[in-house]
């Protein structure tokens, strides 16, 4: 089952939650929609699934047109954040329920039933916990839960909405390699929201990264991070440090750093932005002339085998993170308070305007 959506646009009211958006994902696809919040990105899995329905454009499931189709003619399984199970039903009660509830000629035997829950039930690895209520399960076996309620309709998509937003870090980590491993297995074409861009990266086969009910850009997790569309995903993917400057004359000046714009054109005098991330950032004692920052040391996380250190621009105190080998920490004898010079490796330059 492939999706298609062109030119989507979904509005409430006078607010455009959804603005225009086209994207395609494949059979057996796992794509991520990422962005802050109120960026679209539930809006729009809600269209695909069937349970909000757009203002213009038109859904396609595998290349037949679904627009009007609401999500029972759809086959859509759904994830919700917070679970959505029902307490005073066993965990084996939850997972048959959607299958207990088809037309009685669509409707299984109950030995069928049985034999499907406990497929699923193995296959999310809880098929111990049959007789078990959901209150008795912790945050991560009740999400793994819900997954296999929504898969016990037979999907031909599946789609979750900010399906660890309610876990802990760690759980949240185990959750996502699983959820990877489970897709590679069932195979079916999946759409997930998150607003975790380690979640993004590190699951979807694909990303789609939306701000203002717009999407900025698609690509693989790769593609979307070395390759940045705009300042506001490169921004939004990941730590960077931002430095702010002006284009004057085909110069650009961000802090005190001076080098020249290979984008700027002489006629621009206006706002420049540029962008490095922490770990492009180089640390030294002495100072490397315009292309540098004097900066001061202000804190030190030293746990683990990369050092992280927060710096103050001795001229516009801005704050600036950088994160360095160890041996070079301990060769260069860092303490809080020390001046230091500081100049990015890999400066990267968007001269518009940005917001998150």
């Amino acid at each position: 089952m492939s999706i298609e959506v062109r030119n989507i646009t979904k509005r409430f009211g006078a607010f455009t939650a959804v603005d225009d958006v086209s994207l395609q994902v494949g059979g057996g696809e796992l794509l991520a929609l990422l962005g802050p919040s109120g960026s679209g990105k539930t809006t729009l899995l809600r269209m695909i699934a069937g349970l909000e329905f757009p203002d213009s454009g038109s859904i396609l499931l595998n290349q037949e047109d679904a627009t009007k189709h609401d999500a029972a003619r759809r086959r859509v399984g759904f994830v919700f954040q917070h679970y959505a199970l029902f307490r005073h039903m066993t965990i084996f009660e939850n997972v048959a329920f959607g299958l207990r509830v088809r037309p009685r000629n669509l409707r299984l035997s109950k030995n069928d039933i049985r034999d499907k829950v406990m497929q699923l039930l193995a296959l999310v690895q809880l098929e111990k916990h049959e007789k078990h209520f959901p209150n008795q399960l912790s945050g991560g076996q009740r999400q793994r839960i819900a997954l296999a309620r929504a898969l016990a309709v037979e999907p031909t998509l599946l789609l979750l909405d900010e399906p660890f937003g309610a876990l802990d870090a760690k759980v949240r980590k185990e959750l996502r390699r699983w959820l990877r491993r489970l897709h590679d297995e069932i195979h079916i074409a999946s759409v997930f929201v998150t607003h975790d861009q380690e979640e993004a990266l590190e699951v979807a086969d694909r990303v789609a990264v939306m701000n203002q009910g717009k999407l900025e850009q698609i690509g693989t997790p790769q593609e979307v991070y070395d390759n940045p569309a705009n300042a506001f995903v490169y921004n939004f993917l990941g730590n960077v440090n931002l430095f702010h400057g002006r284009v004057d004359r085909g110069r650009v000046r961000i802090s005190t750093m001076d080098s020249e714009s290979q984008e700027a054109s002489p006629a621009l005098d206006r706002s420049t932005l540029g962008y490095a991330r922490p770990y492009e950032i180089n640390i030294s004692r002495e100072s490397g002339g315009a292309a540098t920052v004097h900066a001061r040391l202000v804190h030190i996380y030293g746990v683990g085998p990369k050092v992280k250190l927060e710096l103050q621009d001795i001229e516009t105190e801005a704050m600036i993170e950088a994160e360095i080998e160890r041996t070079q920490f301990v060769e260069l004898e860092l303490k809080q308070g020390d001046e230091v010079y500081v100049s990015p490796s890999n400066l990267r330059r968007f001269v518009e305007d940005y917001s998150i």
